[in-house]
């Protein structure tokens, strides 16, 4: 059977003391709404539709790059009006599966198993056990069939004992759900339509309503402040620590540690305190990461090791390379086997082959650096003009000597040495030497500066 999805996600979310609409606050340096959307995907829904309310062009300007459904939620009122927006697009002869969207971290293996369930009743809701369900509505079985959701303000004092509470999740027939939505009332004291009320329907008439279980409890969490937010993004990022740990990663400290994408890693791998991850990264066997390193859409090589305070973005880092402390790689970089990169080294958009080394305090832009080239401290690829960007090539077996700059575009040959302090401007043939200073002078009785 097909299968659609609807979330909900028009909540301004005035607990988070913000602008930005809830749903797209961010968890692992996603926003919330997203995680679900990418989720749902990996269960092979056929369609998705969002139900959004304030600050709808802000949302639509996030998730362009999403093919989603808009339905507008113009009033809030109520979880059951907020489906209500949405059932235009519903089939009579297909599954809907209601998510709400500010419970990020629900798994496609959770939904999988609602799905699953639903193959073998009418509707089936995602519930979940809490030692304290306190405010939660509580969920209310004859048997094995679930009856009612009871709200706790409305619950008796023996149904405030029952620890399975409902998470918002559900999914039925799209024929059951219109037919239900025309039946809910906001004859209630906040003059809403509640979702939940469909449980009583289909009850009523004698529907089977069967229940599934998150993989992971803290996964159905709802986020609607600021405090709930870091919870939950530490509680996921513990987890995907756990997770790397067991595929054998030494963390030095698991809760100083941030995955904000795809971390993928070989065997004895290290990483140190306060190491961030995002985007997809890969990090091959035997590769260490130093303390307060951010690593973004990048590959690190067999052997690496990746100094304190160290910033690599989009670029490649063969194997057995060194890289820092206070290194930044930024993108374009294509680091060969055994390379070293120094400490305030910044490296843009250049190819550095196998053996060589860019130790202290130089910026290379632009360029295609040899094998075993050696770039004195100060080095500076001048690539800019104002205008146009222009290429400098290093052949092997080159030195730079200490404060040189490269004024590109321009050649040094295979062999070469420039004299430290020099002002390259013109290319430099195989095995020349090339010196280019102004004349040395040295005056007598000169006057120091005096304060006044």
């Amino acid at each position: 059977m097909a299968l659609s999805v609807i979330i909900l996600a028009a909540g301004k979310g005035t607990r988070m003391k913000s602008d930005l609409p809830k749903v797209l606050h961010t968890l692992a340096n996603k926003p919330m709404v997203e995680h679900i959307i990418d989720t749902v995907k990996q269960i092979n829904c056929d369609n998705v539709h969002l139900v959004y309310g304030h600050g709808a062009e802000q949302l639509q300007s996030a998730l362009q790059a999403h093919s989603v459904s808009w339905c507008l939620q113009s009033e809030q009122l109520g979880t059951g009006h907020a489906v209500m927006q949405a059932q235009q697009h519903i089939s009579d002869n297909e599954d809907v599966l209601i998510l709400v969207g500010d419970a990020p971290l629900v798994s496609a293996q959770t939904l999988t198993r609602l799905v699953e369930v639903k193959a073998h009743c009418d509707l089936a809701l995602l519930t979940v056990n809490l030692d304290d369900p306190t405010g939660m509505g509580r969920i209310i079985r004859d048997g094995d069939n679930i009856t009612a959701i009871v709200e706790h303000k409305d619950a008796s004092d023996a149904q405030r004992l029952i620890k399975e509470i409902n998470t918002g999740m559900m999914i039925m027939s799209g024929s059951d759900l219109k037919r239900w939505l025309g039946k809910l009332s906001n004859d209630n004291a906040q003059g809403e339509y509640y979702l939940t009320d469909v449980i009583a329907m289909a009850a009523s008439e004698g529907k089977k309503v069967q229940s599934a279980q998150p993989v992971w409890e803290r996964e159905v969490e709802g986020i609607n402040n600021r405090m709930q937010l870091a919870s939950l993004e530490r509680a996921f990022q513990l987890k995907q620590a756990e997770n790397l740990m067991e595929q054998g990663v030494r963390l030095a400290d698991p809760a100083r540690f941030d995955v904000r994408g795809t971390l993928v890693v070989g065997r004895d791998v290290s990483i140190d305190i306060n190491a961030v991850f995002e985007g997809k990264v890969v990090l091959a066997d035997n590769v260490s990461i130093g303390p307060n390193c951010v690593l973004k859409n990048c590959e690190i090589g067999e052997g690496s090791f990746i100094e304190a305070f160290s910033h690599i973005e989009d670029a490649k880092v063969d194997a057995s390379c060194q890289i820092g402390p206070y290194a930044r790689l930024r993108p374009g970089s294509d680091l060969h086997p055994g390379v070293k990169i120094g400490n305030f080294v910044e490296v843009k958009k250049s190819i550095i082959g196998k053996g060589s080394k860019v130790n202290h305090l130089s910026y290379i832009g632009d360029a295609q650096i040899g094998e075993a080239v050696n770039i004195g401290a100060g080095t500076i690829t001048c690539n800019y003009d104002g205008v146009n960007k222009f290429k400098t090539q290093i052949n092997d077996g080159v030195f730079i000597g200490s404060n040189s700059s490269l004024v590109a575009p321009v050649v040094i040959g295979k062999g070469a040495t420039v004299g430290a302090g020099s002002i390259i401007t013109k290319s430099v043939e195989d095995e020349q030497l090339a010196i280019a200073r102004g004349k040395q002078r040295n005056i007598s009785g000169w006057q120091k500066p005096t304060k006044k």
